[in-house]
């Protein structure tokens, strides 16, 4: 039986009307979080060296959407 770190749910960003920063925040610390696994991670090569919590600092604070930032970064537009 494999042992999922995350479920599906948790893997799901926490709406900003509906959670505190704090649970933003802890959100995007952890759907970023090393695996320690690069060659098959892929999350170093779409933050290319930056800190996710910088990033996403809009989402944390409330004010942009994760999707919005992700699809930025995933674009090379952040």
């Amino acid at each position: 039986m494999f042992a999922y770190k995350y479920s599906y749910i948790e893997m799901i960003p926490p709406k900003i009307e509906q959670s505190s920063k704090e649970e933003r925040r802890e959100y995007v610390l952890r759907a970023w979080e090393c695996l320690h696994d690069c060659e098959s991670c892929g999350k170093c090569r779409i933050l290319k060296g930056r800190d996710a919590e910088t990033l996403y600092a809009d989402y944390i604070e409330g004010k942009r959407s994760y999707m919005d930032i992700t699809l930025e970064i995933r674009n090379n537009s952040y």
